[in-house]
């Protein structure tokens, strides 16, 4: 029992502490005058990410490697699957912003290029420095072209403040936010990377496995609840850009910066199935984010039961 508290408590931390530190870096950062499109493209970014940089730098540190690396593989499959897949029962899912085609295939090329990497069998220290050097291109890409719809009248929701509600506006409540947050997400995924390794052993599963279905699965819900708000909004171009911006963040920062400090040994479980699902589900966001196909029910439903069939075979005796 304590190990299924831990585990829960810690992704509860993980992701309050995440948006409290949002929020309050947010209130904090248009103070000192940092333009709001750069603190939406970072800041904000950081923010829904922040559960699996958390999880994926404990476990590199405590060696739990199969964890690290599951939980960024996991991570995207969910995304794709779950994220996409849910929002579609209130409302389809299309796309509607400019850069969006250009976002998704950028996201498939890195996706490849992590592919890659994992099937080396080890993520070594220059594989960290090469994805931070794209994640350092894409956000000034990204930037470029933000100011430029922006300078045009063709960009909505550029701003922090349309992006993330409850932004404080007094300096010390601002404070304690970012004090609460960088306390909370260590602590969180100290909780979260403890539960998982105890389940991993009581289940009989490989930690691999279980970072990359119930730690992937908790990490994703700040992704989850954006997109789910977006859907209910009709913003569906929102959320297909915030599971876009957010499996680009979570290969090159959570990756980059976690192998670019330790080397991590990639689980062969990983190598000879997950890897091949995540490039797969890559691929599937091309059609909407290109060719504006719609994510109605009957393939978001679709989408959901691939994500639970792949969750069986994951955790199937015997994997």
């Amino acid at each position: 029992m304590i190990m299924y508290i831990s585990l829960i408590g810690g992704l509860v931390i993980l992701i309050l502490a995440g948006d409290l530190l949002v929020r309050g870096s947010i209130s904090i950062a248009e103070r000192v005058g940092i333009p709001k499109i750069v603190i939406g493209l970072t800041i904000v970014s950081f923010g829904t990410s922040a559960p699996e940089l958390m999880v994926s730098l404990k476990s590199a540190f405590h060696g739990n490697d199969g964890i690290a690396v599951g939980n960024v593989v996991g991570s995207n499959i969910t995304n794709v699957l779950l994220v996409l897949g849910i929002p579609s029962f209130i409302r389809a899912t299309s796309c509607s912003d400019r850069g969006t085609g250009g976002s998704a295939i950028f996201m498939v090329f890195v996706t490849v290029i992590f592919a890659y990497f994992l099937l080396q069998g080890r993520l070594e220290h220059f594989h960290g420095f090469i994805l931070l050097s794209l994640l350092g291109c894409f956000l000034a890409w990204t930037v470029y072209e933000t100011r430029t719809q922006k300078k045009a009248g063709l960009c909505s929701g550029c701003d922090a403040d349309e992006m993330v509600e409850g932004v404080p506006k007094h300096l010390g409540v601002a404070l304690v936010f970012t004090i609460i947050g960088m306390i909370g997400l260590p602590l969180g995924g100290f909780l979260t990377v403890l539960g998982g390794e105890q389940i991993a052993r009581a289940w009989h599963v490989s930690e691999a496995a279980i970072g990359i279905t119930v730690i992937a699965l908790g990490t994703s819900l700040p992704e989850l609840a954006t997109t789910l708000v977006a859907a209910m909004r009709n913003h569906s171009a929102i959320a297909l850009g915030n599971v876009i911006g957010s499996n680009i963040f979570n290969i090159l920062a959570i990756m980059g910066l976690t192998t670019a400090i330790i080397p991590l040994n990639v689980h062969p479980q990983i190598m000879s199935f997950d890897v091949w699902v995540m490039l797969g589900t890559a691929l599937l966001i091309i059609p909407t984010a290109l060719f504006c196909f719609k994510i109605g029910k009957k393939t978001g439903l679709a989408f959901v039961i691939s994500y639970f069939a792949f969750v069986g075979l994951v955790l199937a005796p015997g994997t």
